[in-house]
């Protein structure tokens, strides 16, 4: 199994809060693996260049979740790329993003053909192999601020940053095939401090992987973010996030399903309902009245029997 390439960038709280205050794309880090290269004004480039272009103009898109990958070319010369917008920001700050990013990968990557670059607000990435629908955690980059830790009864607060980030994973894991995974949750620490999670995966991953990527994840906090007040861990398929601030847009995601249906109320049968009623009824009732006009009959016949036996005339037994 190849080894994991971790990366770690330490951040201030300062620069981390900057970053995260508005909907502007904010850079956080790159890869480019010098594996493989491409030669300059090649056809592997002009269809680097295509690609880059076809996924800035679908990053406008409303139905895409955020989300959108294509490839061109063929071998030795096909690429494949992707986009992951934050599951929280609009189109035209997904756009905005992923726009920076096609132009930043060049300047940061301008032979390679493998790049990773991750944005506070977006993801973008491409390579010379098919790597769609594919967990991948390599490399794998984690994110901290190394100027502060929590005070008030930190392990309390790892206990809550793991319980807190397990619930977060499992809702974003739930999202239908195709759908967009990504989840947050909000929860209380002190009077004066919540914590805020996020957790999200590309949505061509099927559940189960999306699940193992986000619970890798999750596992490397305590190692390498224990009591900080806030830490990122990134890989090209998904990533989480916690903070003691709100760093997404709580209006987006803080939207609650619209409520159920009123209760069907009862109405009268109708249609063939009503007709079967109607059958039995008009059997049922015939059947009464029969029986009614039958106990009237049999109890006059018994009473003119009873009174022309007694009114019958006696023989004297004489003979003639």
């Amino acid at each position: 199994m190849k080894s994991l390439n971790f990366c770690i960038v330490i951040l201030s709280s300062l620069s981390l809060a900057t970053i995260t205050k508005s909907q502007d794309p904010s850079y956080l880090y790159h890869s480019c693996s010098n594996d493989t290269t491409y030669t300059r004004n090649s056809t592997y480039q002009a269809n680097l260049n295509l690609l880059l272009s076809s996924l800035v103009s679908n990053a406008t898109r409303n139905n895409l979740n955020g989300f959108y990958n294509s490839s061109l070319g063929l071998d030795p010369d096909d690429v494949y790329g992707l986009f992951l917008c934050r599951g929280d920001v609009n189109k035209n700050a997904c756009h905005n993003c992923v726009a920076l990013a096609s132009k930043d990968a060049i300047q940061r990557c301008p032979v390679e053909k493998v790049v990773v670059l991750w944005y506070d607000l977006c993801l973008l990435r491409y390579s010379n192999r098919a790597f769609f629908a594919t967990m991948d955690q390599d490399p794998g980059v984690f994110l901290f601020k190394s100027d502060q830790n929590i005070a008030d009864e930190p392990e309390r607060f790892n206990r809550l940053v793991a319980t807190t980030m397990n619930d977060t994973v499992t809702q974003a894991t739930i999202a239908t095939s195709g759908g967009k995974k990504f989840a947050v949750e909000e929860v209380y620490f002190t009077k004066s401090l919540n914590l805020y999670s996020l957790a999200q995966c590309t949505p061509d991953l099927s559940s189960s992987d999306c699940n193992r990527c986000l619970r890798i994840a999750t596992s490397i906090l305590p190692s390498c973010c224990s009591q900080k007040p806030g830490a990122s861990i990134l890989y090209p398929s998904c990533n989480v996030r916690y903070e003691t601030f709100k760093f997404y847009n709580m209006t987006t995601v803080a939207a609650k399903p619209p409520p159920p249906p009123p209760p069907t109320q009862l109405t009268r049968p109708k249609g063939r309902g009503h007709v079967s009623i109607i059958v039995i009824v008009a059997i049922v009732i015939p059947i009464a009245v029969s029986m009614v006009l039958f106990c009237m009959g049999f109890g006059f016949l018994r009473r003119r029997a009873r009174k022309n036996r007694v009114s019958l005339p006696e023989k004297d037994g004489k003979e003639h």
